[in-house]
């Protein structure tokens, strides 16, 4: 791994560390549908000037239903939920709930292709949910009001994403379509499923200018760019490398939460991310390439 794509691969993570401090700010303002609603949009926006430029097309005619399928649970109805409960957890513990998502992508897989659950599986699955409840039984936001219903949305909606990235892996549906058109007519299939429902859901509080800056940052640079650099570094370094994003993005989602927001650390939310992230590492048969890493410090 060179050097340039290891800062790519540690500024990717920082970035999606840094939606669930985005979504933590601007959710209880504007209310998740709202929220969501500009953050699809936004990256939508950004993603169609990008390929306006580069001169990609999507094929809307011939891969319509793929796009609506993928935006349905790769993004809208997942974003929803974890913007339904950043109203009540904090920053890190969306993170470190959301790095349960290889979990919920390998037993769906194995669901997929009518295979019988191994061993690793279900201890890894059995792992994550250990971590999982210490993070959650200890850390004092799980005694908020409705703490527990947004709890399970999040969980939920990293089933989602275990549910698209399967779908987008195996469905014939979704053969022929690159990488960069996914991530572009997905979004675009994502602003039309949530904006018909914000008369429905209007925001509870008036935005102030950081606010926007929030929402911004979450759907230009949290989702437009770094579609950009997560499947750049898909083609670059290969599926196996990249995947060292998910353990780095709940550092990154500790670390902003405890900067800008003051969230209250225990001992219970490094042993938690700790627990989940090394199920995670179990099930997806990951393990780091430390060799890689000091070839490029050192390129």
């Amino acid at each position: 791994m060179s050097s340039a794509n290891l800062f790519k691969l540690i500024f990717l993570a920082a970035i999606w560390g840094g939606s669930f401090l985005f979504m933590r700010i601007a959710a209880p303002v504007l209310g998740a549908t709202v929220l969501i609603g500009y953050r699809v949009l936004f990256a939508a926006l950004f993603l169609g000037a990008i390929a306006l430029y580069l001169r990609k097309p999507l094929a809307l005619r011939q891969h319509w239903k793929h796009y609506l399928i993928l935006g349905l649970f790769n993004s809208a109805l997942p974003f929803l939920l974890f913007a339904f409960a950043a109203r009540t957890l904090s920053a890190s513990v969306l993170a470190v709930l959301n790095a349960t998502t290889p979990m919920w992508g390998a037993l769906i897989g194995a669901i997929w292709a009518r295979q019988m659950v191994s061993a690793k599986l279900l201890l890894g699955l059995v792992l994550g949910t250990c971590g999982v409840a210490l993070l959650v039984g200890f850390d004092h936001v799980s005694s908020r009001p409705g703490a527990g219903l947004a709890i399970a949305a999040v969980l939920f909606a990293s089933l989602n994403y275990g549910i698209a990235s399967n779908y987008a892996k195996n469905a014939k549906a979704a053969q022929g379509v690159d990488s960069f058109a996914n991530a572009h007519g997905s979004m675009w299939a994502s602003t039309l499923l949530v904006l018909p429902a914000l008369p429905f859901f209007p925001s509870p509080g008036e935005p102030t200018i950081g606010i926007m800056g929030a929402v911004i940052a979450l759907g230009v640079l949290c989702s437009g760019v770094a579609y950009l650099i997560y499947f750049k570094l898909l083609q670059d370094i290969g599926a196996a490398s990249t995947l060292t994003v998910t353990f780095l993005s709940p550092l990154f989602g500790i670390l902003w939460g405890v900067l800008f927001l003051h969230e209250t650390l225990g001992w219970y939310t490094f042993a938690g991310a700790a627990i989940v992230i090394a199920a995670t590492a179990l099930v997806t048969g990951f393990k780091p390439d430390f060799g890689a890493l000091r070839k490029a410090k050192t390129a």
